[in-house]
């Protein structure tokens, strides 16, 4: 009898270790999802299908919003997983990825492979299912284009960003078609928006990184002194021709002027902290550029959705 309390705390101890154990495995899976990437692709998503939308808000077709953003996301989530299966040799070489799951061996290859497989054909199945043919076949698009097109060529150029910002913004068309069945000028405008929005947020998060970058061989910079003429470029000129890109449909469209005037000093905002970059070479500086670029899009996006309103 007397042994009954030791022997109930051992067996807690076991209850408390399997499920830390079993937390940890779900936690691992999460990470490998990549949330917040997700979170920016859903965000995304919904500004477009808002933009798209035909309909009042009354009548706002909440359901299909909610079946584009799972199947959206699932793939989204397919792809961060097969990529982090991809890059994990070179993952494991980087300090700011050597304790991704994959990378630091908490999650075994074939695991991932599985996990990310079914996510992305999940992901793609549903859009077919419950959205549009053409929603999914965009995502699949964007999953292909992701994992054998850009994934591979960060080894090879640093123009792997250009590269990259072709599926990177594929996002917002597959919301708009989704709530419109098409693509038209406005999707185009949504899409371009992202697509140069991606360079001054990339360059910022690469020359944070570079040394990083250059110990697993991923070439996002030159070798050498161009590596920062190139990344001033890559953070001015798209972030200059955000400007305009943003600013003139709605002002074409004879768009309240408090939406178009409140997108042009955000753009401004992001074009100055991009040139502060390519100026100030500073770590400091990349990181303004990172928080900057992450609050501008959706503030970008919001002001577009609500021009047309």
């Amino acid at each position: 009898m007397a042994t009954e309390p030791v022997l109930a705390a051992f067996q807690l101890t076991a209850l408390q270790r399997r499920h830390s154990v079993s937390s940890h495995v779900l936690s691992d899976y999460w990470e490998l999802t990549k949330p917040e990437v997700n979170f920016l692709i859903a965000m995304t998503t919904v500004a477009a299908f808002c933009l798209g939308s035909p309909k009042p808000f009354v009548h706002f077709p909440w359901m299909v919003l909610l079946h584009t953003l799972l199947g959206t996301v699932l793939v989204a989530s397919g792809a961060g997983t097969l990529n982090q299966l991809i890059e994990r040799r070179f993952d494991a070489q980087m300090r700011r990825t050597a304790r991704r799951p994959i990378a630091a061996g908490r999650i075994e290859p074939v695991h991932a492979l599985i996990f990310g497989s079914l996510l992305s054909l999940a992901g793609t199945i549903y859009l077919a299912l419950a959205v549009r043919p053409a929603a999914s076949l965009l995502a699949l698009l964007t999953l292909s284009a992701y994992l054998f097109f850009y994934t591979p060529i960060k080894r090879r150029t640093p123009w792997c960003t250009l590269a990259g910002a072709f599926p990177g913004a594929m996002p917002v068309l597959i919301g708009y078609v989704a709530a419109t069945g098409k693509l038209d000028s406005e999707a185009w405008q949504l899409y371009a928006i992202l697509f140069l929005w991606q360079f001054p947020h990339f360059m910022a998060i690469a020359w944070m990184y570079r040394e990083d970058y250059a110990r697993a061989g991923y070439r996002v910079l030159p070798i050498g002194t161009e590596k920062t003429r190139f990344m001033g470029w890559q953070s001015v000129l798209p972030a200059l021709a955000l400007v305009p890109v943003a600013v003139a449909p709605m002002a074409l469209r004879h768009a309240n002027p408090i939406f178009v005037t409140g997108t042009l000093l955000v753009s401004l905002g992001f074009l100055y902290f991009a040139a502060r970059l390519a100026l100030i070479r500073l770590n400091q500086s990349a990181r303004w550029l990172l928080l900057v670029s992450i609050l501008y899009l959706p503030l970008a996006l919001l002001l577009v959705v609500l021009a047309k309103v």
